[in-house]
This record gives structure tokens, C-alpha cells and sequence, in this order.
């Protein structure tokens, strides 16, 4: 890879991002086969975590155990970004001590800043603009079921938030159709929108959820409400009523369309438990393949 972080996938190539596929297929496989692959023995990762997260942690740490390497979690309380001192500084110290830096953040201006001081990889664990490492492993996923991604039309259902920008990036450097059904002001961002439209994306921005899971090949969704924005709780669950990924809905996508979504589920919300355990359903492969796909970027990064 050219890069020396993975801030947004809007930043990495389609050949940088196909790098990254096969390099987790070739790690999955051969940690299916027991066969062991240290590239990154007596390396280490420092996490640095301002959200809680069960799939983040622990798909990492065990992700950089597998590569022979170690990870340090640095919870809340251990690192708080420019508050305790500036993340320049702290940018400037975890670069004398480790190999990569993983953080997973609320405002994408902190990953910035680490990314632009730190003189090791930066990898974005999340922040609320944007989730590469979860678009990643989406189109893992896609792949692995569907065998190819050029083509595809992938359907989100719900809020155009991180996932949804970090998918229409991927979308766009993949050559996939994507489609967004949302309540009208809950739309992705339009710079975000625009720029993917630039490189010759097809990027529908619907509010008819039927209309947008019509022959879809993938149908996704996430939590109406994310994490920090509990105030507005009532009042987007309320917005979002008939944005429901359920089994009416995949009669209207293609008969072997799969089923994603990035966890943690709210059922009877955003999907209805039923769907989510549809023969189309991959969405626990999806979550195993965060480490793969994670992997596979520290491995190209931090080797």
C-alpha cells in the first residue's frame, strides 16, 4: 500500500482497497488451515478507545495476537484527546512506544490530528463522520457471498451516518450501485455525496424504503440512534417508524440477497429479528470478518 494510514476509505485507491481483500481472504484462509502468520511479531498496537466497543477491541486485539504481535487498550480514562494534554502530544509520545495506532473516536478531527502528528500508521477504529474498517469488512463479506462487487447494488436503510459514508466511499472506488432510504433530513452528507458522484458512482438518496430495496443485491441497516446521540433517541426512533428491514422488505430485493447489518442490533427497530436470522443473513460473518479485514490493514501498514 501507498498509504501510511487508513483514515477513510475516500483516501485509499481501489487497487489499495482490493489489496486489502485479498491480503484478509489469503489471512482467513490460512488461519483455517492452522497455519500460522506473524508478520507483525514483536509489533504493537496502541488502541485508544473514547467509545466502548465489543467487535473494535476485541477483533483487534485478537487480530494483532494472530499476526504475533501484541495491542494495548487505552480506555476513556487512560487518554482523553486534548483535554489532559493536546493530541499532538500524545500523537508525538505513542510514536516513540509502538508500531500502529488504532483509535476509535467521537469527532473525525481527532483522527486527523493523530494521523497528521504521529510518525507511525494511524488506522480509524471509528469516528461519527466516518467507519472504513467496518465498510472493509462489508465488502468482505459481499465478496465472499456474491464472488464479485463490480456491478452490485447495495441498499442502506436508515440513517446516513459513518457506515453509510465510509460505504458510499467503498461503493464508489468498487464500482457498486448504492442506494440510501432515509426520513428526509437524515440524508448522508452532501459533500460526501458529491464527491462520490465525481468519480462516476450511482448514488440514489431515496425515502421510500421499498422503492430503494427493489432488486437490490444487499440490504444493510444500523442503529437509529448511535452512541452519544441518546437526547435525540425518541425523536429519531419516531422519524425512522417504516424503516424496518423485515421479511416484507426482502420479498422486494432480490431472491438471494444478503442481509448486513454492523451490530449491535436493536430489534424490532431498525430490523426485524426474523430477518436477521434469514437464510440471506450474513451478518455474523460480517462480524468475524472485522478481524480478517482489519488484519489485513495492519498487516500492509505495520509490516
Amino acid at each position: 500500500m501507498q498509504q501510511r494510514n487508513v483514515v477513510s476509505l475516500a483516501g485509499l485507491s481501489a487497487e489499495e482497497i482490493w489489496e486489502i481483500l485479498e491480503t484478509a481472504q489469503h489471512l482467513k484462509r490460512d488461519l483455517r488451515a492452522g497455519l500460522p502468520h506473524p508478520l507483525l511479531a514483536g509489533k504493537t498496537l496502541a488502541m485508544i478507545f473514547q467509545k466502548p466497543s465489543l467487535r473494535t477491541r476485541v477483533s483487534f486485539e485478537t487480530g494483532m495476537w494472530q499476526l504475533g504481535g501484541h495491542a494495548i487498550y487505552l480506555g476513556p480514562e487512560d487518554i482523553k484527546l486534548g483535554k489532559r494534554e493536546t493530541t499532538e502530544d500524545i500523537a508525538l509520545n505513542l510514536s516513540r512506544y509502538v508500531d500502529g495506532i488504532m483509535a476509535r473516536v467521537f469527532e473525525h478531527q481527532a483522527i486527523a490530528e493523530l494521523a497528521e502528528h504521529a510518525t507511525v500508521p494511524v488506522i480509524n477504529g471509528l469516528c461519527d463522520t466516518y467507519h472504513p474498517c467496518q465498510a472493509l469488512a462489508d465488502f468482505l463479506t459481499v465478496l465472499e457471498k456474491k464472488r464479485r462487487l463490480e456491478g452490485l447494488t447495495l441498499t442502506f436503510i436508515g440513517d446516513g451516518n459513518n457506515v453509510a459514508h465510509s460505504l458510499i466511499n467503498g461503493c464508489a472506488k468498487l464500482g457498486m450501485a448504492f442506494r440510501i432510504a432515509c426520513p428526509a433530513g437524515y440524508e448522508p452528507d452532501a459533500q460526501i455525496v458529491a464527491a462520490a458522484r465525481a468519480l462516476g458512482a450511482s448514488i440514489d438518496i431515496l425515502h421510500d424504503p421499498r422503492e430503494a430495496a427493489s432488486g437490490a443485491d444487499v440490504l444493510y441497516t444500523d442503529v437509529w440512534v448511535s452512541m452519544g446521540q441518546e437526547t435525540d433517541g425518541a425523536a429519531k426512533v419516531n422519524a425512522f417508524e417504516g424503516f424496518t428491514i423485515d421479511r416484507d422488505l426482502l420479498g422486494v430485493a432480490k431472491a438471494d440477497a444478503i442481509v448486513l447489518h454492523c451490530l449491535p442490533a436493536h430489534y424490532g427497530e431498525e430490523i426485524e429479528y426474523e430477518a436477521s436470522r434469514s437464510a440471506g443473513s450474513a451478518i455474523f460473518d460480517q462480524a468475524e470478518n472485522r478481524m480478517h479485514a482489519q488484519k489485513a490493514v495492519m498487516a500492509l501498514l505495520m509490516s
